[in-house]
């Protein structure tokens, strides 16, 4: 099978990056970035100064893309955020239910209804698998609906990148896809679901698990959005599959791999604007313990509180996950203590590029560097995608 690869919400280009390091035989055929109320699309931009640019249609919101024009392509990958899956009921008169506006993963289930790529590869936050909070699992469960109904069948991994090797705490699942009537869905129907999940599937077998013995079950009705969308709540764990709407879920414990500390990936001679001398109480306070009270919209009072957290961040563990805020004076950025100098500072963009596992300088094109940081806060763990490249490239060659 030919390697055609869509990439949608392409980002600078994670997905594309940690493929082709799989196999040069990867071919994007199309991609699309854009990035809402601004006037400069520097991720597109970063995009396209690797690889150039397909159309006209590459840097515009996807959802004015007639799916129709988008070149055939047998792999759909994207990273998209957690947003509002539920449905919106139908008028009279119309035709079938749709989400909200807005909301990518329509982008998605539209680009798939239109192409049918036989495989699909997406990334997303981990708590896709809990939202909402009041109707745990609904959105997943949504998305699970969308794919059984168009006769697809799926495997789900939450996946921390540093128990994997990398030098980033990053959790993330991932969700691959595939046709059934494609030979490798043919073949995997016919595999156990708790083998799935545990040795031979897609994920166990690019990411190892340790043995499992026990799994939950649930049916979703996939031909009927609209009760899903209402009604159907689930505890997934962090492994999964669904086979023509049977859901199976355990959780699974990572193979553990050594990960790469963070001080493999500093840089040395770093300029002084990076240090924080001058500012160390304003830091002190944000990542420290407090105990706050505050006043809720309907004049409730209460206690906020949050724990201390490194300070600075130890450079001999992985870094801890890296925030689009990454850089800017807040408790989530990355603090290190120098080993060069000894003095405080922030990481360096290129340190950023360095945790995500693009090469040095992959965003430096002139665009500013807090939106570098912004670019990689929002990246992939590339050696992540390279590793699932591997086992794709079986799976194709087959």
């Amino acid at each position: 099978m030919e390697k055609t690869v869509c990439e949608l919400f392409a980002g600078v280009g994670g997905f594309r990056l940690g493929l082709e390091r799989a196999s040069k035989d990867w071919k994007t055929v199309w991609f699309s970035q854009w990035e809402p109320n601004r006037k400069l699309q520097w991720a597109h931009e970063c995009y396209v100064s690797h690889w150039g640019d397909v159309d006209e249609n590459t840097g515009i919101d996807i959802g004015e893309v007639d799916k129709k024009k988008i070149p055939d392509h047998n792999l759909l990958v994207g990273g998209f955020p957690c947003q509002d899956y539920s449905v919106a009921r139908p008028l009279p008169g119309s035709t079938g239910l749709e989400g909200k506006k807005g909301v990518l993963w329509w982008q998605i289930r539209n680009t798939l209804r239109e192409k049918k790529a036989p495989f699909v590869l997406l990334e997303n936050v981990d708590r896709l698998l809990k939202s909402p909070a009041s109707q745990r699992g609904r959105d997943f469960g949504v998305m699970l609906a969308c794919f059984a109904n168009l006769d697809y069948s799926v495997e789900w991994r939450i996946i921390n990148a540093a128990d994997y090797g990398a030098g980033q705490r990053r959790r993330r699942v991932f969700i691959f896809a595939y046709h059934n009537q494609t030979v490798y869905g043919r073949r995997m129907y016919k595999i156990k679901p708790l083998l799935i999940m545990g040795k031979n599937g897609f994920f166990a077998e690019t990411f190892p698990v340790e043995e499992i013995e026990s799994v939950s079950e649930s049916q979703i009705e996939y031909n009927d959005l609209e009760s899903v969308s209402d009604n159907f709540k689930f505890s997934f764990e962090n492994a999964g599959y669904m086979v023509r709407g049977k859901i199976y879920t355990t959780k699974v414990e990572p193979i553990y791999e050594e990960a790469v500390p963070l001080k493999d990936l500093l840089e040395t001679d770093v300029p002084e604007k990076y240090y924080i001398d001058d500012n160390l109480q304003k830091w002190e306070y944000l990542k420290g313990a407090k105990k706050i009270k505050r006043m809720s919209k309907t004049g409730h009072e209460y206690i906020f509180s949050e724990g201390a957290i490194s300070f600075p961040d130890n450079i001999e563990l992985p870094a801890r996950t890296m925030l689009t805020s990454e850089s800017s004076v807040n408790r989530s950025t990355h603090v290190i203590r120098d080993p060069q100098n000894g003095r405080l500072r922030l990481l360096t963009p290129l340190e950023a590029e360095r945790i995500q596992g693009f090469a040095d300088n992959w965003t430096d094109i002139g665009m500013p560097e807090k939106f570098r940081y912004f670019c990689m806060g929002n990246a992939l763990v590339v050696p992540m995608v390279t590793r699932m490249g591997y086992t794709l490239n079986k799976i194709f060659e087959e």
